[in-house]
């Protein structure tokens, strides 16, 4: 019982923690929203929709690489093999390499890339600017992933979530500091928010030189075999960013297609909102994994099946919270972002919001349930689950569903993708309890 309620205490820091900290990075993409809607309009909103998936693959790929390896460094550090060690510094070599190839398509190629997005003549003016700086600060919007992961692993969740709380609210004041007093429009909303993880790497160095930091910045070659042992298991953390951005792509080019800038200005509200209600989701994923991989690694099942529950129950009952906040708060939500009062904005909003995140109802089992399965080793059912949520069902069911129905088929696809994964996910928790049970008769 003591031991329960020990396991019961350290989930409910470790996800608080991680909530506040990873909502708090997600708020300041709503500030960049709500300020360049007042500095822009609707154009603004629309550049800023379509570059918002380079966003979401860049922090997808630092968290493949940060989440992956320290989830290796955990689960090795228990059983006190010396190879833990190499984990940080070879996700930070592997970090700078994908990041400067950001870097490099933002100093030469800011155009092309965003025609390849399906900027138009209107956007690429409003939004040139802004993808240009912030995709220059590639690198280090990875080292601040990685060492927030390293931080929440060894110990300090609240440094770690300080850290995101900090920088987030650097970026927010910024924000309007540089759009408006200073009057560099997007360009200052693209430098507030491609400084503010320079901050969070300096709050997060205060755990690291401090007496109670354990990890080592071990020197050593560069390798691929830790690399990939790293990304099997941080695929889940990767998707979780990437899905949102490779659905944002589907969606502008079918939304262009159907309905053309105001209707992707109507999505762009709705992108945003939803990256704040995934951010919860994301959040007691992250908080929960270094507790499950501790646990993994002792070999105490009986606490990893306590966390395994909480993690849902938690998950559950905040995505019916959530709904029913954004179902009741739709108009306040399209009015903060609708500066113009735009009535053909609010209308495919308005229908938009209340359908689309039918999906959260299951998205947030989901991204708990993919987690669980990196966290505890099983890379291939992490897998499915979370190329099935991110990438092939809601992109499938967006296709076929635009078809059948119009701009009502995209605002339901995300839903059926999400409750079709959850089935999935259901029967290979199944499958693996089955093959636990027959591992341990043999």
């Amino acid at each position: 019982m003591v031991i329960t309620m020990e396991i019961k205490k350290e989930f409910a820091k470790y996800a608080s923690l991680n909530i506040l900290g990873i909502v708090g990075m997600s708020c300041y993409i709503l500030a960049d929203t709500y300020f360049i809607s007042k500095a822009q309009g609707t154009l603004g909103i629309a550049a800023l929709n379509l570059v918002l998936p380079v966003y979401d693959v860049i922090y997808g790929i630092g968290d493949m690489i940060g989440i992956g390896s320290v989830i290796r460094y955990s689960i090795l550090k228990t059983k006190n093999k010396t190879e833990a060690d190499s984990y940080l510094f070879n996700a930070l070599v592997f970090a700078t390499i994908c990041g400067l190839m950001f870097s490099v398509i933002g100093l030469f190629a800011t155009e092309p890339f965003l025609q390849f997005l399906g900027a138009d003549d209107a956007v690429m003016a409003a939004g040139k600017e802004y993808t240009r700086i912030f995709m220059l600060f590639g690198p280090i919007f990875m080292w601040n992933l990685a060492a927030n992961a390293y931080c929440r692993n060894d110990g300090a969740p609240i440094v770690a979530m300080m850290s995101t709380l900090i920088s987030s609210l650097f970026n927010i004041v910024f924000d309007y500091v540089l759009m408006f007093p200073f009057g560099m429009g997007m360009k200052g909303a693209a430098l507030a928010t491609a400084l503010s993880p320079v901050l969070g790497i300096l709050i997060c160095m205060i755990h690291f030189l401090s007496k109670k930091n354990h990890v080592k910045l071990k020197i050593c070659r560069p390798s691929f075999k830790r690399l990939l042992s790293s990304c099997q298991v941080g695929i889940p953390a990767f998707v979780a960013h990437v899905s949102a951005g490779v659905v944002t792509m589907t969606f502008n080019y079918i939304i262009l297609s159907i309905s053309g800038n105001t209707a992707v200005a109507a999505y762009g509200i709705i992108a945003n909102i939803a990256l704040v209600a995934v951010a919860v989701f994301n959040g007691i994923a992250n908080g929960s994994q270094p507790l499950i991989s501790r646990d993994y690694g002792l070999g105490k099942d009986e606490n990893i099946h306590i966390l395994k529950r909480l993690s849902f129950i938690m998950a559950l009952v905040l995505a019916v919270v959530l709904y029913v906040v954004i179902f009741i708060g739709t108009d306040t939500f399209i009015a903060v972002f609708n500066s113009e009062s735009n009535q053909e904005l609010y209308r495919y909003a308005h229908l938009g919001i209340r359908l689309y995140f039918i999906g959260i109802l299951f998205s947030g089992v989901n991204i708990v349930g993919a987690s669980f399965f990196s966290a505890t080793n099983e890379a291939k059912n992490a897998s499915i689950i979370s190329l099935l949520r991110g990438f092939i069902l809601i992109v499938l069911f967006a296709l076929i569903l635009s078809k059948l129905l119009g701009i009502i088929g995209i605002w339901l696809s995300y839903a059926v993708g999400e409750a079709v994964t959850t089935g999935v996910m259901i029967l290979l928790f199944m499958l693996s309890k089955r093959k636990a049970l027959i591992g341990d008769k043999v």
